[in-house]
């Protein structure tokens, strides 16, 4: 959704961030390790004058089961702001719910009931096949999109990667890199956008994993 003004949650340094307001919820992940029941995202309240501070308010269950939920994250954040690339007029308003395991993304919309969040799209394994990745792992919003590490090519198998999402529509922009050079192995990453830079780390592709070690 645009804004006429910047998200009031975008902060243009970290020290504005440190000075700003105490997030009053919090969304957490929670998942069955044994795949048979639904995963969901628990709403837990933050706010120490509530009678419910500390307590789980809500959840939001995934409409499949073994997803295996982990990292996640926003469709938009302070990146927006960036000078290079600035896009200040998207609302940090959707959580972006990757399943590990079964390379469903999940879009979950925090407004108009933060305290009630939905589930308005569901990304399908088959969207994340066609930039060439499965197993989507770490959720960054960026300047001009969401960054999704993938631990694994299409086959699950190497390389894996960085693929792109809209922050607006959710569809599948396609792989991020341009040149991957010898890389083959995936796992997390984060940037420096002042320098222009991406670091990534390594780890494993699904199929040395996913049937034990």
């Amino acid at each position: 959704m645009v804004t006429w003004t910047p998200d009031p949650t975008f902060y243009p340094s970290p020290r504005l961030a440190a000075r700003a307001p105490a997030e009053k919820l919090a969304y957490v992940a929670s998942f069955d390790p044994e795949r048979k029941n639904k995963d969901a995202i628990a709403v837990v309240d933050l706010d120490p004058a509530s009678p419910a501070f500390a307590q789980i308010i809500s959840q939001v269950e995934m409409p499949g089961t073994g997803d295996e939920l982990h990292h996640f994250g926003w469709n938009a954040c302070s990146s927006c702001l960036c000078p290079n690339a600035p896009h200040p007029h998207v609302e940090r308003r959707y959580l972006v719910v990757p399943g590990l395991r079964s390379s469903r993304i999940h879009i979950l919309d925090t407004k108009p009931d933060p305290k009630n969040p939905k589930i308005v799209k569901v990304i399908e394994p088959g969207e994340l096949a066609d930039a060439g990745y499965t197993r989507p792992h770490t959720v960054h919003c960026g300047p001009e999109g969401v960054y999704v590490s993938a631990l694994g090519n299409a086959e699950g198998k190497g390389p894996g990667g960085v693929l792109l999402i809209d922050h607006e529509s959710f569809n599948v922009r396609g792989r991020w890199e341009v040149d991957r050079g010898p890389q083959v192995l995936a796992y997390d990453m984060w940037w420096h956008l002042g320098y222009d830079t991406m670091v990534t780390s390594e780890w494993g592709t699904p199929d040395m994993f996913e049937s034990g070690l």
